[in-house]
């Protein structure tokens, strides 16, 4: 297989570069018939509840985004949603013991992949990209704040 052509769009080596991430994380949640999206909503949810816009900025993601992948996990029993006690506009989303169930199970090869990311980088290079991938988010949230 020949080397990708060289990019100068920060974007697009992002996105391959996740695309090749969460594959390879895809790949040891499938026996449990997770995706890594699913895996990442699920661990996330069973916090604590959380109103669907707040919970959608969490996940980076925007609200008919998250509901669209909030549908399966519903219909398989894991996530389940009420209205909030204060509002009863504001829709609520919180984890079932299914879903808990599911978490745990899928904890430890989710562990397996980690380990396996951390092993081809290296500790240093991890903790380095994962401080360099915040501060680039806060970056442009702040942006984004100023911009609005």
């Amino acid at each position: 297989m020949s080397a990708p052509a060289a990019s100068h769009c920060t974007c697009f080596l992002l996105r391959r570069t996740a695309r090749q991430v969460s594959q390879f994380y895809d790949r040891e949640l499938a026996p449990l018939g997770l995706s890594l999206n699913q895996y990442s909503i699920l661990k996330r949810a069973s916090r604590a509840p959380r109103v669907l816009g707040e919970f959608a900025d969490e996940l980076g993601m925007d609200r008919t985004t998250l509901t669209r992948n909030l549908r399966p996990l519903y219909e398989a029993g894991w996530l389940r949603e009420r209205r909030a006690e204060d509002d009863g506009r504001k829709r609520v989303i919180e984890i079932t013991p299914a879903g808990r169930a599911r978490v745990d199970a899928a904890l430890p090869h989710w562990r397996r992949a980690q380990k396996r990311v951390e092993t081809l980088y290296g500790r240093a290079g991890i903790e380095r990209l994962h401080g360099d991938l915040d501060a680039l988010r806060a970056r442009l949230a702040a942006l984004a704040e100023r911009e609005a």
